[in-house]
């Protein structure tokens, strides 16, 4: 009679796994929609894929001096894939309704002042991809040193943890949340809250659940921008652009 448990429980594992690797890339497909629907990528904020890209680069590097769970590797390449996938469309779009075109910049230019501002889609690709190999390299001389090792993973976390700030910043100042997916930041809240749970049930290491913790809060926030803002909003007929 106990084997019918083990089965179930082994397939519930499993389908927790790939919620897992795929549940993450979810709540970008409504944006993604919502941008192509619209044309118009300035209710996203870009910074959310440098977050992610940062974060799950340095999670894959992480993995190579302290061996996690692979479905959270797993993850984070595909994370990473669907980050440039969303630069790509964004800046596609931004450059296509450009009435002035726009002064190229690169990441070449070296100019801080354009950091994740450039027009070319190979920039961010360069950027990340310079990244991952100067990370690899590190973690390739100091793997030995199980301070080097936590730190990079406790970092990878942190700014995981710090994604959605960006786009909190960008509703404050347009004190709108107009252009952004309602639909993605419900699944953030729903996934981080299971991906928390996740992390606590298969004991991952104490920083992926203080990142999921983290997340929880930033995307209720967020939430909360949606509601207090459409209250303004229906107080204020002048504000209205329908």
């Amino acid at each position: 009679m106990a084997e019918p448990e083990f089965t179930l429980s082994k397939a519930l594992g499993f389908i927790a796994s790939g919620a897992m690797i795929f549940g993450g890339v979810v709540p970008y497909i409504p944006q993604y929609r919502e941008i192509r629907r619209k044309d118009d990528a300035e209710g996203f904020s870009l910074y959310v894929c440098l977050a992610l890209l940062i974060a799950n680069t340095l999670r894959i590097i992480y993995w190579f001096g302290k061996r996690f769970e692979l479905p959270l590797l797993l993850q984070s390449i595909l994370m990473n894939i669907t980050m440039l996938v969303m630069i790509r469309l964004c800046i596609t779009v931004r450059n296509k309704n450009q009435i002035i075109k726009a002064k190229e910049r690169t990441f070449t230019d070296l100019d801080i002042k354009y950091f994740w501002k450039w027009t070319d889609f190979q920039s961010y690709l360069d950027f990340i991809l310079l990244f991952g190999v100067a990370g690899g390299f590190l973690m390739y001389l100091f793997a030995d040193y199980p301070i080097f090792v936590e730190s990079v993973g406790l970092l990878a976390v942190l700014t995981e943890a710090m994604l959605g700030v960006p786009q909190f910043l960008r509703n404050l100042h347009n004190k709108s949340t107009e252009g952004m997916s309602i639909a993605m930041v419900t699944m953030w809240t729903v996934g981080d809250t299971f991906k928390t749970c996740y992390f606590v049930q298969r004991e991952a290491p104490i920083q992926f659940s203080i990142c999921g913790v983290l997340q929880v809060i930033v995307d209720t926030a967020i939430l909360l921008q949606v509601y207090l803002y459409q209250v303004n909003l229906a107080s204020r007929p002048d504000l209205r652009t329908d």
